[in-house]
């Protein structure tokens, strides 16, 4: 569960605002970009990821998005099964 932070901020001479106050480092470190939009009364910053659209399939495909958290989970669980060097399959260039 997320803990409330709250701070009042002043935006600088370019109407920006700082975050530190309210961002662990690690969301620091880890949030770079946000959504935002207005909520009522309220003006709402959310996290955003962004994924390469060369990725993004996986999401668009429940079957094999599927398979790829049982895999992630098997792996988490130590179910793994060595298939031992692929080295003579690799070129040069790899």
């Amino acid at each position: 569960m997320m803990r409330k932070q709250q701070a009042i901020v002043n935006m600088d001479n370019k109407q920006r605002v700082c975050l530190t106050r309210v961002l662990s480092h690690d969301e620091r470190d880890n949030f770079s970009m946000f959504r935002i939009y207005r909520e009522g009364g309220k003006i709402v910053l959310e996290p955003v990821c962004q994924v390469p659209e060369k990725d993004h399939w996986i999401y668009k495909d429940p079957k094999a998005f599927a398979s790829l958290m049982k895999g992630i989970k098997d792996a988490e669980e130590g179910h793994l099964h060595d298939l031992g060097s692929f080295a003579k399959y690799a070129e040069e260039e790899d």
